[in-house]
């Protein structure tokens, strides 16, 4: 540092006062209290000192009064420190925020927070943490600080931990500042009401108020679910509706439904649901049937014979049958005759009629049973006959 000076009086300094030039700021003033003061013959070393500080030293001696003249000192040659004023290496402080804590942090209610922000600084610089520009909550926020990096934990984040935090790093006069805005969020609360407000056709119009609690987070929508009384099972009909009102359709005639409507944000679906009061009543539509008028068919017909009698030839002492078909309506009545003469009662014969086959059984005949046998039909439209002959031989 060199000998102190002397002043006018040759009298012994108490002591002197030293004066930093910087090209940045200039010299000091003279009151400043921050210049150090050292004894005669003493050393001073100047820690927190950039190369560049070291033009232009200066000291003021200082006497019982009055404040003299202050003389320069040499200045350090070749950037190289002295014996009597040194310098370290320092860093500005810096922050190096990562890239995805420069937009806004979201964490779910319950979630752990753990922040590591890095930052430089020589020597050691002081890391603050603010939130919403007051101090930290210890009971809550924990915060761990290192050589380069601090660190901020919160074990089961809450909402009203969001806010904006604050990371402040200084170093002397110098400071550098970073900011992250956080936000908790959670499942919103459920839409207000819901009302039913008009059912027409297979559709029903719905309408809802929104939730007071949304969760801490923009609503993305709501999702609307029905379910009929039979089964009881909800299923969703709309999702991400962003409107308060929609309308339900192709709801199945003769049902009645049951809605309700669930809010939902980032976190998901509000955990319970109001129900409207009403039911919705799809009624069939009423339809009056009315019966085509058609013409009775009319079966009614007079007697046709479909299968005539044959000529046949038998021997005495043996049956004999005789059969034809008629088609009648409605049912005609059957007369059998012999040469013309009306067989009817007569025991030697047996006339059967069956679903319009008509039989004549001829027993045991004899000699004088042939002859021209007739089957006459007769009924309110008509009548038909048919014969045949029937010869009578004697065995051989």
């Amino acid at each position: 540092m060199g000998p102190p000076p002397q002043g006018p009086d040759d009298k012994a300094l108490q002591l002197m006062k030293i004066f930093l030039w910087s090209p940045a700021s200039g010299w000091p003033s003279m009151e400043a209290s921050t210049a150090p003061e050292v004894a005669p013959g003493s050393t001073l070393k100047v820690k927190e000192a950039s190369p560049a500080d070291a033009d232009l030293p200066q000291a003021s001696p200082q006497r019982g009064a009055g404040s003299p003249t202050p003389q320069l000192l040499p200045p350090i040659e070749g950037g190289s420190p002295s014996p009597a004023l040194s310098f370290h290496h320092s860093e500005h402080p810096k922050i190096w925020l990562p890239r995805a804590l420069r937009q806004t942090y979201i964490r779910k209610a319950g979630d752990t927070v753990n922040l590591l922000i890095p930052f430089q600084g020589k020597p050691k610089p002081r890391a603050i943490w603010t939130h919403d520009g007051c101090a930290l909550d210890t009971s809550r926020v924990s915060v761990r600080n290192g050589d380069h990096d601090s660190i901020l934990f919160i074990r089961e984040a809450q909402r009203a931990d969001s806010g904006r935090y604050q990371l402040s790093v200084q170093l002397g006069r110098l400071e550098a500042t970073a900011t992250i805005d956080i936000l908790v969020i959670e499942r919103p609360g459920p839409p207000q009401s819901i009302k039913l407000v008009d059912v027409w056709g297979s559709s029903a119009a719905l309408e809802w108020t929104p939730p007071q609690d949304t969760g801490n987070a923009a609503l993305l929508g709501y999702t609307v679910q029905k379910a009929d009384t039979k089964s009881g099972l909800w299923f969703t009909v709309q999702e991400r509706c962003h409107r308060t009102s929609c309308t339900v359709s192709n709801l199945i005639v003769g049902n009645s439904y049951a809605f309700r409507v669930f809010a939902e944000n980032q976190c998901g679906l509000s955990e319970t649901a109001p129900i409207t009061a009403d039911l919705a009543h799809i009624q069939k539509a009423a339809t009056v049937y009315k019966t085509k008028r058609f013409a009775q068919r009319d079966f009614s017909e007079a007697p046709k014979f479909t299968q005539p009698l044959v000529d046949c030839t038998t021997v005495i002492g043996y049956d004999t049958q005789l059969f034809c078909c008629v088609r009648a309506s409605p049912k005609p009545k059957i007369i059998w005759l012999k040469n013309k003469m009306d067989i009817q009662g007569n025991p030697k014969y047996r006339a059967l009629t069956h679903l319009g086959i008509c039989s004549l059984e001829i027993r045991k005949p004899g000699p004088f049973d042939g002859g021209i046998y007739t089957c006459k039909a007769v009924n309110p439209l008509g009548e038909a006959s048919v014969d045949c002959r029937v010869d009578v031989k004697a065995p051989n």
